[in-house]
Parts: structure tokens; sequence; C-alpha cells
């Protein structure tokens, strides 16, 4: 009896052992455990350990993003840019040439990470431009789980490494909440930046939710930092727990502006783009017909009026023109050899082989946001205003090094989506959409260095990893029900060049700009430009275009007129579509969308028109700040020095590229508008404050209620005015996308060139508290 009994026990063990859990239901439950009688812990047997592995086999995943690129930039896809570690996968995996994004960051990582459209993840445009109306809110909704998630609860190790900008601005404060910063959406480790858009030369860095300060040298850049750190993660992860897969999310604040790159990779192209814009479009159009890129019958799409032709341009232009294009080029090679340095660990570790990589070139069109001309401070062109080349001569030797915020001219950026029309922000046209993806995974597909024309978005990366894991798409996480995919696996067409297309529809929607792909077909319209801040016509007076993009890869040919049937047909299907993804009401706003109280998204602040902060608050972002831009506030700071040589930050918002900044020198209380760096204004006491406590107020009062406004500049010390002065024009909508408000000292950047930025700004005084009022 004894015996059998005991045979049963071992059997039931095996069974319980060898049971599939329900991945289905996340969290995966645990088995119920019968109550054990035995009396001492020598005769008993223990259960199983309950313990959430992945399917057997399952390989790991890596995503690596890169930021604004076009799908003409890199060599593996045609374009003058040499990338050989795209290469090197490419050549042993696949290049997906209709692969296509959003045509705006925020809006394709939250596709990317979720497999759902980006309006019904409520990001229809970048985070720091939400609304109050559905499809744009910022926040996920619970029904929507992050792959992170998804596998993190089936056994994976999770990290993401670089630029996530998915946490809505107005909870990056240490108030919260944290359930949508990375760490609280799946991963399990994060480092990188929460905004838009970092300095590469000194980034606002998060490790988890804290503030990491990196040890700056003349020599770090963040891209090679982000790599260090993700290399670190991945080898002790796999080092400690090499039976448990890992799931890495690598995306490059490259090659967004601003465009840093060490000096010696920027020279790899001295003179190599002297032919300007319209040559190197001609040119990467011929690669890309030779290497198989595009169809043999593709037609190269015209310039539109809107883009000033290279010839037409001075001596002058083409000369500071052809510095922008070897800045991003270097840029974007020294990016490519970051990734190369984490591919050659995985590697070296023996995981690459079994790992799903998916090296995705560009989060949507190549950027046309610098302007017609390009711009050496880049937040110039986030607030509206277009820069001039007379403004940046001065700083060609310098473009790309840490005196310079760049970002290049429209030009380069049409030039970099050949062989398509437009750019980043026109959702309608495949400029705007398509990128270039490889797709790499040795130990699942056979297929090598092949070309693959299926349709797909980004919305199918996640279903494709989850396939390839053998994980389905939970349809319960944490207690709430799961919105079904958008998207679908890509794996059938791995192994089957020719195999049919799974995505039959998809629709595209930015600032107004919209399209509708259906079944070979393409029904679009542009509605706004990114560079022309000009009034814009009636949503409903847009005009559709329609292309049979099955005959016509480039969108050449507009059929509207032909085919008036299919027109209709489609922009029936486009509003369906975007009544299932909330995608209306479409709102063309843009910079004005930068100011919370405007757009009707949440502010930390909640009205609040006086806030008072205290040392240690650093980093607060402009949606946990105060807003001061260009109307009447005060600035009372109460203060004790010990002498009267005291120097150092009391506060400062932003830094060297745009700012204010109050401060001690010598003693001496000033104050220092910082407009675009490209003009200052700096007020100060004559007077030393003597040792003791101090009143110091700052005083800004408008010349008019209207963005960009200039003003009077007031100082005073102890009651007592100490200088006044007029400040021509204020930075309407932001002053940076990364840079915070800071108590104490000025970290990352330096608003004024009187101090250094971090540690040596740091206040040698008391700083009591400071108050920042809106009158």
């Amino acid at each position: 009896m004894k015996l059998s009994t005991t045979l049963l026990f071992a059997f039931a063990l095996a069974a319980f052992a060898q049971a599939e859990p329900d991945r289905t239901s996340l969290p995966i439950a645990e088995p119920t455990v019968k109550a054990i009688t035995t009396l001492d812990a020598r005769d008993a047997k223990a259960p199983p350990r309950f313990e959430i592995k992945p399917p057997a086999g399952a390989p790991n995943v890596v995503i690596v993003l890169i930021d604004d690129i076009g799908f003409g930039h890199s060599s593996a896809f045609g374009g003058p840019i040499k990338m050989p570690t795209l290469e090197k996968l490419a050549k042993s995996g696949l290049r997906y040439n209709r692969f296509h994004t959003t045509a705006l960051c925020s809006p394709t990582r939250t596709a990317l990470l979720t497999g759902h459209n980006h309006h019904a993840n409520n990001a229809g445009a970048i985070m720091e431009l939400a609304t109050a109306l559905p499809g744009n809110t910022g926040i996920r909704p619970k029904e929507i789980s992050t792959l992170a998630e998804i596998l993190r609860q089936n056994g994976y190790s999770t990290g993401a490494f670089g630029k996530y900008h998915e946490t809505p601005p107005w909870e990056v404060s240490v108030s919260g909440p944290f359930d949508r910063w990375p760490t609280g959406s799946g991963f399990d480790k994060f480092y990188g930046f929460i905004g838009g858009e970092t300095n590469q030369w000194a980034p606002a860095i998060f490790d988890g939710v804290a503030r990491a300060e990196p040890l700056l040298s003349p020599t770090y850049h963040f891209t090679v930092d982000m790599t260090d750190k993700a290399i670190q993660w991945v080898s002790a992860q796999q080092s400690l727990t090499p039976d448990k897969p890992f799931y890495m999310y690598f995306a490059t604040g490259a090659t967004h502006a601003p465009h840093h790159a060490p000096k010696e990779w920027i020279e790899k192209y001295k003179g190599q783009f002297a032919s300007g814009w319209d040559k190197l479009r001609e040119e990467t159009f011929a690669r890309q017909k030779k290497m198989g890129i595009i169809p043999e019958d593709t037609q190269l799409t015209a310039r539109p009026r809107e883009i000033p032709a290279w010839d037409g341009m001075s001596a002058q232009q083409k000369k500071l023109f052809e510095r922008q294009m070897e800045t991003f080029a270097g840029f974007a090679e020294h990016t490519d050899d970051q990734v190369g340095r984490l591919v050659s660990q995985l590697e070296k570790i023996g995981e690459l082989d079994n790992t799903l990589f998916f090296y995705i070139v560009g989060d949507n069109g190549s950027s046309a946001e610098g302007g017609p001309e390009g711009t050496y401070n880049e937040m110039m062109a986030l607030n509206g205003i277009i820069g001039k080349a007379e403004q940046m001569m001065d700083h060609i030797d310098a473009w790309g090094d840490s005196t310079t915020f760049p970002h290049f001219a429209i030009g380069w950026a049409w030039a970099g989506n050949t062989p398509f029309q437009w750019t980043k922000q026109v959702a309608s046209h495949f400029g705007g959409t398509r990128n270039g993806m490889v797709m790499h995974w040795p130990k699942g597909i056979k297929a090598r260095g092949e070309i693959r024309s299926q349709f797909h978005h980004v919305i199918d990366v996640a279903p494709t990893a989850l396939e390839a894991a053998k994980i389905p798409q939970p349809k319960v996480v944490n207690g709430v029900k799961q919105r079904p995919m958008d998207g679908v696996s890509m794996l059938y067409s791995a192994d089957a060049p020719n195999a049919k297309d799974t995505r039959n529809t998809q629709y595209f929607e930015m600032f107004g700009n919209r399209g509708i792909y259906h079944e070979g077909w393409v029904a679009c319209t542009r509605h706004s430009i990114p560079w022309l801040m000009v009034p814009l016509p009636a949503l409903q007076d847009d005009v559709w275009e329609l292309y049979n993009v099955d005959e016509d890869f480039s969108q050449a040919n507009n059929l509207a007129a032909k085919h008036p049937d299919k027109l209709k047909e489609l922009q029936a299907l486009f509003l369906k579509e975007a009544e299932r993804n909330h995608v209306l009401p479409i709102d063309d706003r843009r910079s004005e969308r930068f100011n919370a109280a405007i757009a009707g998204r949440p502010d930390l602040l909640n009205g609040r028109k006086t806030l008072t902060v205290y040392p240690g608050m650093i980093g607060m972002l402009e949606n946990a700040f105060i807003n001061v831009k260009g109307v009447h506030h005060t600035i009372e700071a109460e203060v004790e020095v010990a002498n009267d040589k005291t120097n150092g930050v009391i506060i400062a918002q932003a830094g060297y590229f745009g700012g204010w900044t109050l401060y001690l020198k010598d003693g001496k209380p000033r104050h220092e508008y910082n407009y675009f760096a490209l003009e200052r204004t700096n007020i100060g006491s004559e007077v030393s404050l003597t040792p003791g406590k101090h009143l110091i107020n700052y005083e800004f009062i408008p010349d008019e209620s209207k963005p960009g406004t200039g003003g009077k500049s007031i100082l005073s010390v102890d009651g007592k005015k100490v200088a006044e002065a007029h400040i021509p024009k204020t930075q309407p909508y932001a002053f940076s996308a990364d840079e915070g408000a800071d108590v104490g000292i000025d970290a990352e950047t330096n608003v004024s060139p009187d101090y250094k930025p971090g540690p040596p700004s740091i206040f040698a005084g008391k700083i009591m508290r400071v108050t920042v009022e809106q009158k």
C-alpha cells in the first residue's frame, strides 16, 4: 500500500511538472497544492517548485530602433551612409522593403511596444502634445499591455536602453505615478531618457526612475554610454541565468536632432555631399534599383515646390548644408558602430543565433523639422521659428559638437527618403512612414540575404515576437480584459518570399496628414507641412490622392481622377478605421499644443499659479513646473551667504540652448534670459551681498499677451530694485525636451556662460526656498 501511494504521488508530480500553464491569463496562476499531512519534514515529499518559464526553445528578442533616419539613408537600403552592422545582419537575415511606421516618434514607439495602433494607445502625436481627447490623451489604456509585460510574465528578463518617450510628461516627477515609466511597463531594467530627444554630450538620464548622473568627459557620448549599459546588463543576465531568455529594447537617441557626433566620424564624410540633395537622390535611386531594394519599374518622385532646388542655393548656403549632411552621416555610422558592439557581444556569449533581432532603421521618415536651411539650435524649430543660414555660418566648424544643437535642412531629409514623397510628420505618403527593417534569427529562419516585400507595419513586430516564442496573445493581464492586437505576425514571410500579405489594411494619420492602405491601394491627403507654420485648410477641403502601390512602389502616379469610385471606397474605409481606433476628431494643431492649458491635458500643478521649491529639486520638466514662458511672473529666493564672494545658481530652467537662470557671481545677484543661445539678456547688481540672509526678487512683465513676447526684466534685492532691462523676445512654447528646472545647481548644460554646468554651478551659500509665481 505504501509503495503504490508513493508511485501515485510521483506520477502526479511528473504530470504537474510537465503541464503547460495557461498563458492567456497573466500573471500565470500558481497551481493549487494540497495540504501535506505528514508530521515530520524528513518523511515528506516537497511539491515541485512553481517557476514560470517560457516555452522550450523560446528565442531572445532584441529590437533596435534608430530615430529619424530615412528609407534611403543607410547603405543596406541603397543610401550613402555606411552602416556595416546593418549590412552584416541583412546578409544573414532578411530585408523588408515595405515596412511602415506612423510618421512620428512617440506614436511609432507605442505601436511597436504593444502591437496596437497608436491612436488606440492614446498616442496620436508625441507625449508633449497630448490633449484631452480620446486617441491623444497620452495615457495607454489598461486594455493594452506592452510586449515587455507579456514576455516578463512568461519568464523573460526585460531591459530597455536609450530613448523611451512613452511616459506622459506630467508624470515625470518624484510624485509619479510610475506605472507608465519603463520599469512600470514591463521592463526590469531601464537606462535612458524619458523625453523626445537629449543632448548626446550632456544627457538627462534615468536609471529606473532615479536621475543618473553619467561621468561626463570630452569623449563622453550617450550612444556609447547606453551601449555599455546594455552590454553589461545582457552579459550579467546570461552569466547568472543562461537558460532564461531576454528581451532588449535598444532605442538610440540618434539620429534625432541634435545631430551630435564625434568629429572623427563626421570627417569620414568630408566632401561627399558637395553635389547636393537633388544629385544625392538620383544616386541613391540608382543604387536602390541595382541592389533590388526597389522594383526596376519604380519611378523617382518629383521634388515638391516647397523644397528648394540645390542649384538655387548660394555658395554660403551650400557650404553650410554640406557640413550639415556630413555631420548627420557621421552620426548615423557612429550609431551603427555602437549597435555592432552589441551584436559582437551577443556573438561572444553565444546568443546571437537564437536571438530574434529586429533592426528597424527609423521610427518615421527622415526629419524635415530643421526647416529650409536647417538650424544650429533645433529647439527653435520645435517652437516654430525658422533658422537662417546667416545665423549659423560662425558655427560650421563646430557643427555637431557640444556648442551646437543642430538639425539639417529639409532637402537632406527629402533625399534621405528616396524614392518617396515628403518626410517625417507627413503620414499621408511613404516618405513619412516607410522605413527599412532587417529581421535576423539564424536558428529560426533558413533564408539568408533575401528581400521581403510583404506590406507590414510596426504593430506587427510584437505579434511576430510572440509567435517566435510560442506565447499566445493574452486575453487577460493583471485582471483586465485585453484588446486584441492590431498587428499580425510576419514570420509567415520569412521562408516564403512570395507568400500573400497578411496585412491587408492599415490607416495612417498625423497632424491631419492621413491615408489608408487596403489590398494594394493607398488613398491619402497631405494636410500640413512640418516646417510651414501657416494657417491650414479646413480638413473637409483637403484634396485626396489615389495610388495603386502594388504597381507603383513610390506613389508616383496619382490615379484619383481615373478611379473616383475606388477613392470613395477607401475614404469610407479610412473613416471606419479612424472611428475604431479613436483617430477622430483629427487635431492638426502643432507647436501651440506644447502649452498644457491650450491642449487641455493634465498639468501636474493643476492650475496652481504659485510653486515653492527647495534645494535638491532638480530636473523638473516643463509639465511639472510653473509655466513662465511669456507671462507676467516673479521669482522670490530666500538665501543666506557666508561672505561677499559667494557663487552659484539659485534656480535655473533648461540650459545652454535656451532658458533662464538666477545666480550669484562674486556675491552679486544676476539674472540671465537666454533666447535659443542666439541672444542673451543679463542684468545684475553692482553690489555684492553682505554676509547673512537676503531676499532676491526677479520680475518679468510682458509687453503683450502672446507667445514669444518681449518684456521688462527687473531684479531686486531686499526690496530695492538693483537692475532693469528689456528682453526683446522670449521662447514661445518650449525651453527644452529634456533639461528641466534645477534648484541650487544648473545640471546638464549651463544657461549662462558666467558659470560652468553641473557641480561647479552648485550654490555655495544656503537656499531656504524659491517661490515662482504667475501674476
